[in-house]
C-alpha cells in the first residue's frame, strides 16, 4: 500500500466511486459480495488499491499546506518539482504570541511583528511529490490557501 487505507466514513462517502472502481476492474456486485464472504484478504487488497487511487488524485490537487503551533507557523507551496516554505516563529519562547490559529497569527503579524522571525526557503522533493504530501499530512499539516500564502509573501 502506497498511502493509507481510507476510513469507513470515507469509504461510505465514496461508495459509488468504489463501485465504479470495482466494475472497471471487472468485479461486479455479485462477485464483490462473494469476495467479501470467501476471501476477505482479497477484498481488503481491492479496497487498498482503491484507497491509493483516491488519495493519489487528492494529493495531485494539493497546492498549499500549513502546520501551526503556538510557537510557529509553516506554510508550504507544493510546486510540481519542489516545496517552497514560508515560516513564522516566535523569537522568544516566553512570548505570549500565539501562532496556532488564523486569528492569532493575524494578531501577531499586526501587533507583535518584532516578536517574530520569518524565513523563506525551498527544496526539491526527496520522494515523489504525492508521497511527501502524504507524509506531511500524516505529520499534522492541513490544507491551506493561496490567499494565506500571498498574504505572507506581502508581509515578507
Amino acid at each position: 500500500m502506497k498511502y493509507r487505507l481510507l476510513t469507513n466514513e470515507e469509504l461510505e462517502l465514496l461508495e459509488n466511486d468504489l463501485k465504479q472502481f470495482l466494475v472497471v476492474n471487472h468485479v461486479y456486485k455479485e462477485e464483490w459480495e462473494e469476495i467479501n464472504k470467501s476471501n476477505p484478504k482479497l477484498a481488503t487488497e481491492l479496497v487498498e488499491l482503491f484507497s491509493d487511487h483516491v488519495l493519489q488524485i487528492v494529493y495531485e490537487k494539493v497546492k498549499f499546506l500549513e502546520h501551526r503551533s503556538v510557537d510557529s507557523c509553516f506554510v508550504f507551496q507544493c510546486h510540481p518539482e519542489k516545496l517552497e516554505l514560508i515560516a513564522i516563529q516566535k523569537k522568544n519562547a516566553d512570548s505570549t504570541v500565539d501562532l496556532s490559529t488564523p486569528e492569532s497569527i493575524h494578531d501577531a503579524l499586526t501587533n507583535f511583528p518584532k516578536e517574530l522571525t520569518f524565513f523563506r526557503t525551498e527544496k526539491p522533493y526527496a520522494d515523489p511529490r504525492e508521497l511527501e504530501i502524504h507524509k506531511m499530512l500524516e505529520q499534522g499539516c492541513v490544507n491551506s490557501t493561496a490567499a494565506f500564502w500571498d498574504a505572507l509573501v506581502q508581509v515578507l
